[in-house]
């Protein structure tokens, strides 16, 4: 049984040299942006008062930021972990306790905050297909523009040993398995895990733990924009800015969302997604092999398979897997230092 199931991700938190550097990038991104008390934040449309926070520093990731639905959950957690509630003094108040998790990274848990009027700004228009024609005498003119941001939905963690960091998040956040990806048979890399909100539909992933080769650090945080051709001009206006593409676009396999991945000054990886898998707390998980993580639907292939000579993904799940077996095999007790 979990201390408390949230409710959502709330934000992504990153230290900059240069605010004004971040905000010209998510302004092209599609957020809207503004700075107070020497911080820097960004919005989406759905009416949270930040998704993305940056404070003056050394560039780095700093924290993910989980919604409770009450201030009584906030409290609960609190005391199970010996914690205190703090004031939130940052826009749409409200109170945060600051958790750090088994690598390091730091994890806030709010409650409370403000909400603002939730729109979006990018209507559905309507679609011509084969089967129905339902746009009739009216033309489709789009022009290249930042996309238009509505929410947070995910961010992308790569942890030392995926199942003390698994334990860890779902023992107090109630975090439901979508898909848990092997490299082998027997041989997990991480998964795609969601809410526990009953009944109530939620995204396919909240929170990806991978345990993967290289430093550790956030892989990517996930934002949802209006629908696609909203994504498919951000990426031609991300284009036309000179912004650092990273992937996409394309349809992923797990959570099926359609994606375009960009990095920004500072090298995070942000993601613009649109159209993703919702499930219910009776869907079962599932187990997927590594391939179908770095495989797409249609779309750009993973950078790693884009080169003239790229490995076969056979022998990438190959090294991956004997990667996490040989560090099975010496593996230590998690030391808890900042990533």
């Amino acid at each position: 049984m979990p201390i408390i199931k949230i409710e959502d991700i709330a934000h992504v938190r990153f230290a900059a040299p240069d605010l004004s550097t971040m905000r010209s990038f998510l302004e092209d991104f599609g957020m809207h942006c503004f700075e107070e008390s020497g911080r820097l934040y960004g919005k989406g449309s759905d009416g949270q008062p930040f998704v993305h926070v940056t404070e003056p520093g050394d560039a780095k990731f700093l924290a993910v930021g989980f919604r409770a639905e009450t201030i009584a959950d906030l409290e609960t957690l609190a005391a199970a972990e010996g914690l205190a509630v703090e004031d939130l003094n940052e826009p749409g108040g409200g109170k945060i306790i600051r958790l750090v998790d088994p690598d390091g990274y730091g994890v806030d848990v709010v409650a409370g905050q403000t909400m603002g009027e939730a729109s979006v700004p990018f209507p559905d228009a309507p679609r011509n297909s084969a089967a129905a024609k339902v746009r009739f005498r009216a033309n489709v003119r789009l022009e290249a523009a930042p996309a238009h941001v509505h929410r947070i939905g995910h961010a992308v963690l790569k942890v030392r040993d995926f199942r003390v960091s698994e334990k860890w998040y779902k023992d107090r956040f109630g975090f439901l398995t979508s898909d848990e990806v092997e490299a082998a048979k027997d041989v997990p890399l991480g998964a795609f895990m969601r809410c526990d909100r009953g009944d109530k539909p939620t995204d396919h992933h909240t929170l990806f733990l991978a345990q993967l080769p290289g430093p550790l650090g956030l892989l990517h945080a996930a934002f949802e924009v209006a629908n696609l051709d909203d994504l498919m001009l951000g990426h031609q206006h991300l284009k036309t800015k000179k912004r650092e593409a990273a992937w996409g676009v394309g349809r992923h396999i797990m959570g099926s969302q359609v994606f375009d991945y960009w990095k920004d000054p500072f090298g995070n990886e942000l993601e613009h997604w649109t159209d993703g898998d919702l499930f219910t707390a009776t869907d079962p998980p599932q187990k997927q092999p590594m391939s179908a993580l770095l495989a797409v639907q249609w779309g750009s292939p993973h950078p790693m398979f884009a080169g003239k000579m790229p490995p076969p993904p056979g022998l990438v799940a190959f090294f991956t897997a004997l990667n996490i077996r040989i560090k099975r095999l010496f593996s230590r007790q998690p030391k808890g230092r900042p990533a």
